[in-house]
């Protein structure tokens, strides 16, 4: 009878469990029975609505056998389970996702390697599956929360560990896959859910042992390589993710990024550091690129005040990242890049000035490296913003150029941001030395159309002015600078080192006739650069370096900007150099003057070859070989040898050892130049600053300066200095304030013009029109009057004609009239 019963149970129980409970063997070893599973598939596709309460069903028998840990029953079940959600793609699978996602869950929050191993398995194939709706209250915290520790797995033994890791990686990359298209439902994107993915995936590429390998775009590892090495797919799918941000949601799959480092001291050394940035920079869209740098400058900022390794690892960082998005930069992230990394660059020089300031009270080991890592920092700074700006288009790069030189400290200037007045003079060098130094690798590669494009008045005057040339190495890269410039034809390199050119068509020099653009801007600026190149010749401190690129200035010159004009200018600049050495007014050392002559020498070698007047190359030929037998030491190839004789004098008497002005305007004039300016010895202009700058001024010797008229002998010379009184100041203030009035009225009428109404403006200029007109018609009615006539001429008084007649035997008739 009790058997009967239960039959009879069983027969009244619902087909959907019927089935259910056909699937599972007796023996769990046996496997699932797929005749009675393909029994419940057909009936779950033919009936859907049945779905959830099979799922619910299912979910109860896997609950029990997880608790009753009857392992081989819970293998059969997510079986069915897979098969269940393979084949059935209706409306009515949303229930049944709710209790798969719950046995799911269920074996995730197991302890079982093995279970949670195949829970991951089974949501790794419904993460693979696209559904036709959106399920708006699906939610996958628990999902995010368990694989990102699964991420983390510190089982002992390193098999199971590698295992678990595994899975939860690949769990990751399904909830990734199930959620990061939708955005209405809920998404992954927030920093919740960020701060647990990102640091998990960045905690598994950790274990990379070869990062240099793979930094480059995404790789394409083979399944068993995927499989065995959790860095590897932690890296895939850090790739996934990054490639699948949009522009809202950029910013909060980067910042963990950050937070992880900082957490694990990544820093320094920061190869992982700069292996996930170029992992980043590599798997984004190329237009969210300025996002992560914005990022970068942004946590630079935070941890300004950290340790000079940390700071320069971020730096490195930057200019990684900088190196692959420069392409595709925007000007305001540009500019804040820059403006970024100068003020860093002020912070670290006030840190090293510090440092050296303790140094001096109580001598450490540890405030020298301190210096010394200062030094690193700056040093990454210089060239990620050299690195950067080369990288960028020319219209860029041209403002970059600008931007970079407002930054310099420069005496009389107050608009830059960098100001010397807090550093010191050490400081200021020091600012001044690191921007150059970047400037000049912005500078390199830049190929301008005319030279006013790449050297602008609100660039040039800063660039040469005297506070630049305080320092031998300020000087040198100030030169390097101009050079990068003016060389449009790359022939820098043919010209490196100063010496005395055998044949110079050997060089194959290339250049261009000189363009209108280029003899209008020499013109302008030329004087500048004369001034420029014979103020640094005076210089005490100039060693071989110096004088080279000053003759690689002196011959780019030539090539690029010389016209007739400026082959006299040039010529006069060299003779005014040749006095320099040979008078002395200076002081200089031997070795200074000798290298100034041997600079001469080189350069007007080098001149007389390019403009080929025969008279003239026999004159610096002659003077050439001339020393070389009685004064070597006016040739650069001795004068700079680590050893030379020099002489303890120089005797002006000798003639034959120097270029005379006189038999070059001879050579020349022959040849159609206008050698009459050659006879006015070259003198600098003098500029404001001059009188500002705390170096030894020129004025003294321009204001010796007495014109010299191309007929006029030396023997007229006078004395015509004014006697400074009392009175000549008083008209000196008078006719300075005259000056500031008329400036003031010209101020006023301009500013009239550009704020005025229009109809006031045009009521103004009418009225003085008319008042024009009509003292115009009085000056012709008093000069032009008509003939007198007989019948009268009539004039108007007070309203009223009047009519005045002429008799005939008055009027006067020419004498052609009458007979």
């Amino acid at each position: 009878m009790p058997g009967r019963v239960c039959c009879c149970c069983a027969a009244l129980r619902p087909r959907y469990k019927r089935l259910v409970d056909n699937i599972f063997p007796e023996d769990p070893k046996d496997g699932l029975v797929k005749a009675d599973m393909e029994k419940l598939t057909f009936y779950a596709v033919s009936a859907p609505e049945k779905l959830d309460r099979i799922g619910a069903y299912l979910a109860e028998r896997l609950t029990r056998d997880v608790v009753r840990h009857r392992y081989g029953y819970v293998l059969i079940a997510m079986e069915a389970l897979d098969q269940l959600l393979m084949a059935c793609h209706s409306q009515s699978i949303k229930p049944f996702v709710e209790s798969f996602l719950h046995m799911v869950a269920k074996l995730l929050e197991s302890g079982e390697p093995k279970l949670q191993v195949l829970g991951t398995n089974s949501f790794v194939k419904f993460a693979n599956i696209e559904e036709d709706t959106p399920s708006y209250h699906r939610r996958y915290d628990f999902f995010v929360s368990r694989f990102s520790a699964m991420c983390h797995s510190c089982d002992p033994d390193p098999e199971i560990q590698n295992e678990i890791r595994i899975a939860g990686i690949r769990g990751i990359q399904g909830v990734v896959r199930k959620t990061v298209n939708d955005e209405l439902r809920a998404t992954i994107w927030e920093p919740q859910h960020m701060d647990k993915i990102v640091p998990s995936l960045l905690f598994n590429m950790q274990k990379i042992e070869d990062i240099d390998s793979r930094i480059g775009p995404p790789s394409s590892p083979t399944a068993g390589v995927k499989e065995e090495n959790p860095s590897v797919l932690a890296e895939n799918c850090f790739r996934e993710l990054l490639g699948r941000a949009t522009y809202g949601n950029m910013n909060n799959a980067v910042r963990p990024v950050f937070a992880h480092l900082d957490h694990h001291r990544l820093w320094d050394p920061n190869e992982f550091a700069v292996s996930c940035f170029k992992i980043i920079m590599y798997s984004i869209q190329a237009q969210y690129s300025h996002h992560v740098i914005q990022e970068i400058l942004g946590h630079l900022d935070v941890r300004k005040r950290d340790s000079p390794r940390v700071r320069a690892g971020i730096i490195q960082v930057l200019l990684e990242a900088v190196a692959i998005a420069a392409k595709g930069s925007i000007g305001p992230t540009v500019l804040e890049v820059f403006n970024t990394l100068l003020k860093h660059l002020r912070i670290s020089v006030d840190f090293e000035l510090s440092d050296r300031h303790s140094s001096a009270e109580s001598v450490t080991l540890s405030t020298s490296s301190k210096e010394n890592d200062e030094r690193i920092v700056q040093n990454a700074i210089i060239q990620t913003i050299g690195f950067f700006g080369s990288n960028l288009p020319d219209y860029q790069r041209s403002e970059i150029m600008m931007f970079i030189m407002s930054k310099v400290p420069v005496l009389g200037t107050t608009s830059h941001s960098l100001d010397p007045s807090n550093l010191g003079d050490l400081g200021a060098r020091r600012i001044q030395i690191m921007l150059l130094r970047s400037l000049l690798m912005v500078t390199s590669g830049y190929k301008a159309t005319t030279i006013s494009n790449a050297l602008p008045p609100p660039f040039l005057d800063p660039l040469l002015s005297p506070s630049l040339m305080e320092d031998s190495e300020l000087r040198q890269l100030v030169l390097e600078i101009l050079h990068n410039l003016i060389d449009r034809h790359d022939n820098r390199a043919k010209l490196r080192g100063i010496r005395i050119i055998p044949d110079v068509s050997d060089l194959k020099i290339k250049r261009d006739k000189i363009s209108r653009q280029d003899v209008s801007f020499m013109k302008k600026h030329g004087q500048q650069l004369y001034r420029h190149i014979y103020l640094g010749c005076k210089e005490e401190d100039n060693v071989q370096k110096n004088f080279e690129l000053l003759f690689t200035s002196l011959a780019l010159t030539t090539i690029e900007l010389a016209n007739e004009e400026v082959v006299i200018d040039l010529i006069r600049l060299a003779i005014a150099l040749q006095d320099v050495a040979i008078i002395n007014e200076d002081n200089l050392p031997m070795f200074n003057r000798c290298g100034v002559m041997a600079l001469v020498a080189a350069y007007l070698n080098f001149l007389s070859q390019m403009i080929a007047v025969p008279a003239f190359c026999q004159h610096v030929s002659k003077v050439i070989e001339t020393r070389s037998v009685e004064a070597a030491y006016f040739l650069p190839e001795t004068i700079f040898k680590d050893k030379c004789d020099l002489p303890t004098s120089l005797e002006k008497d000798e003639k034959d050892l120097f270029f005379l002005t006189n038999k070059i305007a001879e050579s020349l004039g022959g040849s159609g130049y206008n050698v009459e300016r050659l006879s006015v010895p070259y003198v600098p202009q003098v500029t404001d600053e001059d009188r500002l700058s705390r170096r030894k001024s020129i004025v003294d010797t321009v204001s010796l300066q007495v014109d010299i008229l191309s007929g006029n002998n030396t023997e007229d010379k006078v004395d015509n200095t004014e006697e400074i009184t009392f009175e000549a100041l008083k008209k000196a203030i008078e006719n300075n304030g005259l000056e500031e009035q008329e400036k003031e009225k010209r101020r006023l009428v301009i500013e009239k013009f550009q704020k005025a109404p229009f109809e006031e403006i045009a009521a103004q200029c009418e009225t003085k029109a008319n008042l024009l007109h009509d003292r115009l018609a009085q000056i012709l009615e008093l000069t032009i009057r008509p003939p007198p006539s007989p019948s009268g001429t009539m004039t108007i008084t007070a309203g009223h004609a009047h009519y005045h007649s002429v008799p005939v035997y008055e009027m006067k008739f020419p004498d052609l009239c009458v007979y």
